[in-house]
């Protein structure tokens, strides 16, 4: 039911065993940081190799290919298959099944399963970890997204709102407000459901992302993404933002 909806990948892993992993991925090496990660059979290091899969999948000019989506949903099951409550685990199954979705038709999502199944992931991860700024942003833009694809009627029955949306989107940034991925995915989403009654705060999200200094090469591209919307935003011609937000990871 859910397109996918942004990049929210979890802070780098601390070990030293991640260190070159983590350094790869950063500089936007996915290829390498994928191999670095490869040296043990740990939910870690298989969490790890989902998350560089899908940074890879979204750098793309073009929708990114279900092969390299399926293979990312794969080493996130394999993760959880060696450690069932794995934060990272779950986190990168719930945005692999939202990439999955993208292409499909309203009645073809439904009958997955998985805009239900990922947004069970991701309370799943807030349950235990209340904190996780990445599962609030993932959820917000759930909700969004799931207004905007079902209308008010999917909405309702899907148990979506925009003020639950909003509620885990202030969430998300009072934990990390100089994250650019969570700024550039929310106006995103907005600026696809009704640029013109959002514009105010799709603005003021992507000034905000606009603003703020990347810290990986993956900020680097959701940033120019959203300067490159922030700009049709300001010619004010709604229906060219909302095309131009639908085209966009």
């Amino acid at each position: 039911m859910i397109l996918f909806a942004f990049a929210m990948l979890a802070a780098m892993p601390a070990a030293a065993d991640f260190r070159a992993a983590s350094e790869a991925f950063r500089a936007g090496h996915y290829d390498r940081a994928f191999a670095e990660a490869g040296g043990e059979q740990t939910a870690e290091s298989h969490a790890f190799r989902a998350r560089t899969l899908l940074a890879k999948a979204m750098c793309g000019d073009e929708d990114p290919p279900r092969s390299l989506i399926d293979q990312a949903l794969s080493e996130a099951e394999i993760a959880l298959s060696l450690e069932p409550d794995h934060l990272e685990g779950r986190l990168q199954k719930a945005i692999s099944l939202s990439l999955i979705l993208r292409p499909m038709s309203i009645s073809e999502a439904r009958k997955t399963g998985y805009g239900e199944l990922s947004r069970t992931l991701a309370e799943s991860v807030l349950e235990d970890a209340p904190g996780n700024f990445y599962a609030h942003g993932f959820l917000a833009v759930w909700h969004v997204e799931v207004e905007r694809r079902g209308g008010m009627i999917g909405a309702a029955i899907m148990g979506a709102s925009l003020k639950a949306a909003r509620r885990h989107y202030e969430e998300a940034v009072r934990l990390a407000p100089a994250d650019i991925g969570l700024r550039w995915q929310w106006a995103r989403a907005l600026a696809a459901l009704d640029a013109r009654k959002h514009q105010a705060e799709i603005t003021l999200a992507l000034e905000a992302a606009v603003g703020t200094a990347p810290a990986t090469d993956l900020d680097k591209v959701m940033q120019a993404r959203a300067a490159r919307l922030l700009e049709v935003v300001a010619r004010d011609k709604p229906r060219d933002v909302e095309r131009l937000a639908l085209a966009m990871l």
